[in-house]
């Protein structure tokens, strides 16, 4: 009892230091995770040292209630800080034998004759090896270790196999360097000893905790790093599973692979998606070999790590470097036409398919032809200092280019000076808190043989630090407010109450800086487009980049029409983006909109989130579009003039969008007779129409179908306490939803809808 109230304690308050350190986390398919029953959740990957069990555990908890223990190295449970809130979130602590290395005495080479023997020169293989300790070579062979088998002597020790593998590749390698060694005056290669460190009792404590339908959480990929792809797992998850299963036939362990994708981890107010895919079962007949023991139960572990991969394959984006993901993202944005706004678990979504596609017809031709292009264009709107969003809604210079800017202008000064008092107070904090952090990443990248760049560590130490620092800088604030009040001749009783009422004050006030910052840096990002339209001569340059992106946007949607069928079935079934003939996404266009899954109202009415919309459209819109209420952010209405200067979008580099409801898609269709869909004019009908080429001959029901709704396209009803209700399941169809019986209750709708697409999926 006492570990639940101290677990849920740490949840709250977690939960709000990530909601100011993100500025949205959206969770994908969390209908997956079953409610009852041992699980573990596998997680990949592992971008974000501590803040991905965090979110992975606040997710889990707000769909289930469910308290996910999490395996975390025993070396970070001995950082105060770290292990103090890792105790509180009840981790289990699994010791590794990197931690433990120390440097060897001596240097170190390989027989001639024998790649498993490891001979030494000045080495105490006798004092400093036993059988089943490891040896581990230098950083620059990728810290490369190997099972000691046998000590022979002091110069002499054999291994279980291989450094490397039984390819040759990594022996080859090493005889390489002692090459390179033995021309710079050296015998052999530094090593390190790594100990024998006995896993059973942490085994022992897993299988207990699953037996008793307890939910563990791993990272198998092992530590945190900043590359494109997935590490190789390690096998202590598959272990975890079959052995639970072999220990005891009535614990039947599920395994839910989860993915974490970040827009900038490491940057603050970032945004962040956590996928839960489809619940795995351990086969069988996988338990069986594992409790024959030797190289069965190793065949089943390798087996079932690879059943384990391939599920991680569904939720994770896994690029081969990262101007591949930069190309890829490139490419989905000019898929999106202006005007459609896509949830970030639809961005995610089809950055997946998109990277699979690639991938998949890479050497194509026109792929590779596609490719060069799109990179060109990256160029060109990089050298005019703009991004691809803003593209779109370059318009020609005019009195009205110059009267939005001056009006933005204004509007930065007032979010400024509202947000200055909070930045100048918090400004100790932030510095700080960069330099210590950017300072921490170098030293696990000195540390790490996978890292990249070591970003996977800035949010981590980010978040640490402030900690740390907000507590110190409140007292000092307080003690200065004090002393002020006694300078002042201040009464008793403001002088007794000053440090208290500064104390409660400061963070609201931080937390209304922190909002103001946030819309004057959206002010501020869409400043430098009006003024490029306002250089002499940059017309011609944004009529360039305008043409080719239309260009650009039809050839992607032709290629992806080409070879989408290819490689997915159901390609023209399941279309995320809204087709053009899809009415507005509110049958009522209003200043007020619906909320958002977060909580937030949409761009239509958030006048703190997007400070430029309605005030734009009143100010500057000068069209009837003003008097109805609409955007100037391209969701408008049938009478929006298509001259007039429209508000770029606010996202970085990023697409925003809160537009996640089924609900909205159906009363939008029902709608439909009551409120014309707006023209769609130039080059972007073109585009649509390339889009929708196989649905032509469909009829607008059977246009509805072809939006596939994911997860973050659900219902998500949330009743007053928190225990929140089922979701409907992705493979149903926005035409069968908006068939059902308005009558039903919710509850028994989700139900029925849920049974009947199992047994369709099933029945496939």
């Amino acid at each position: 009892m006492h570990l639940a109230i101290t677990y849920e304690a740490a949840l709250v308050f977690w939960r709000m230091v990530t909601q100011i350190f993100f500025r949205e986390i959206r969770p994908r398919g969390a209908f997956h995770i079953p409610h009852k029953g041992p699980i573990i959740f596998v997680g990949a990957p592992h971008h974000n040292q501590f803040l991905d069990p965090l979110l992975l555990s606040l997710e889990v908890y707000r769909e289930t209630h469910r308290h996910v223990q999490f395996l975390t190295a025993a070396k970070s449970l001995k950082r105060k800080a770290v292990g103090f809130f890792a105790r509180l979130m009840d981790s289990i602590p699994v010791s590794r034998a990197s931690d433990e290395a120390k440097p060897g005495t001596g240097l170190v080479y390989l027989s001639l004759d024998d790649p498993c023997l490891v001979l030494g020169e000045g080495t105490k293989f006798k004092t400093e090896f036993a059988p089943k300790m490891q040896i581990m070579l230098p950083k620059s062979l990728n810290s490369v270790v190997a099972e000691v088998v046998e000590v022979i002597s002091d110069t002499e020790l054999r291994i279980k196999k291989e450094f490397g593998g039984d390819s040759g590749k990594g022996t080859a390698r090493i005889r390489e360097k002692i090459v390179e060694a033995r021309e710079n005056g050296n015998n052999g290669l530094a090593f390190n000893v790594l100990p024998f460190i006995n896993q059973q009792e942490m085994y022992r404590g897993v299988y207990q905790k699953l037996k008793e339908g307890g939910c563990i959480g791993i990272f198998p990929e092992g530590g945190s790093h900043d590359r494109t792809d997935l590490l190789p797992l390690k096998a202590g998850v598959s272990i975890m599973a079959l052995g639970a299963m072999a220990n005891d036939p009535t614990v039947q362990v599920k395994i839910v692979p989860v993915g974490l994708s970040y827009f900038h981890a490491h940057r603050f107010r970032s945004r962040a998606v956590v996928e839960f895919g489809t619940a795995l079962d351990v086969p069988v007949e996988l338990v069986e070999m594992f409790k024959e023991g030797g190289n069965k139960k190793r065949e089943a572990v390798a087996k079932f790590l690879d059943l384990i991969y391939d599920g991680l394959k569904t939720v994770t984006i896994r690029a081969p470097d990262y101007d591949t993901l930069m190309l890829i993202q490139a490419v989905r944005r000019l898929y999106k036409t202006p005007g459609q706004y896509l949830t970030l678990g639809q961005v995610v979504e089809l950055n997946r398919r998109f990277l699979e596609g690639y991938t998949h017809f890479k050497d194509e031709p026109r792929v590779q032809k596609l490719r060069t292009d799109v990179l060109k264009y990256n160029r060109l709107i990089r050298d005019l200092g703009i991004r691809d969003h803003q593209v779109p809604r370059a318009q020609k210079a005019s009195w009205k280019t110059l009267g939005l800017l001056v009006y933005r202008l204004v509007l930065l000064m007032i979010w400024t000076s509202l947000a200055l008092p909070g930045v100048i107070l918090n400004g100790p904090m932030f510095i700080l808190a960069s330099i210590i952090s950017r300072q921490k990443a170098k030293e696990a990248l000195a540390a790490s043989v996978v890292k990249v760049a070591g970003r996977d560590v800035l949010a981590t130490w980010k978040i640490l630090i402030s900690l740390g620092i907000a507590p110190v800088m409140y007292a000092f604030y307080a003690i200065v407010a004090t002393i002020v009040a006694v300078k002042a001749n201040a009464s008793l009783a403001t002088r007794i109450w000053t440090p208290f009422l500064v104390i409660l004050a400061l963070p609201f006030m931080n937390y209304a800086a922190l909002k103001f910052g946030e819309a004057g840096m959206d002010v501020l990002k869409s400043l430098r487009p009006l003024i490029v339209a306002l250089i002499p001569g940059q017309q011609r340059s944004f009529d360039k980049v305008k043409a080719m992106r239309v260009r650009l946007s039809n050839e992607v949607a032709d290629v992806i029409n080409e070879f989408g069928p290819k490689i997915y079935d159901d390609f023209d079934q399941f279309r995320i983006l809204v087709p053009a003939s899809a009415p507005p996404s509110t049958g009522n266009p209003g200043v007020w909109r619906r909320k958002s899954s977060v909580g937030q109202v949409d761009a239509q009415g958030n006048l703190l989130i997007h400070p430029m919309t309605w005030i734009d459209e009143r100010l500057f819109g000068w069209s009837r579009s003003a008097k109805c209420g609409t955007s100037a952010w391209g969701e408008s209405t049938p009478t929006q003039d298509s001259s007039r200067p429209v508000t770029p979008d606010l996202s970085d580099d990023e697409d925003h969008g809160d537009y996640d409801h089924a609900v909205n898609y159906i009363s939008a269709y029902e709608d439909a007779s009551r409120h014309k869909v707006r023209s769609r004019q130039g080059s972007y009908a073109d585009l649509q129409r390339l889009r929708m080429t196989a649905t032509t001959q469909q009829n607008a029901s059977s246009s509805s179908s072809s939006l596939r709704p994911n997860d973050s396209q659900v219902l998500h009803m949330r009743p007053g306490s928190r225990q929140r209700k089922q979701s409907l399941s992705d493979l149903i169809p926005v035409e069968r939803i908006g068939s059902v019986d308005r009558q039903e209750t919710f509850e028994d709708v989700t139900t029925s809808l849920n049974k009947e697409a199992s047994r369709q999926s099933s029945g496939a």
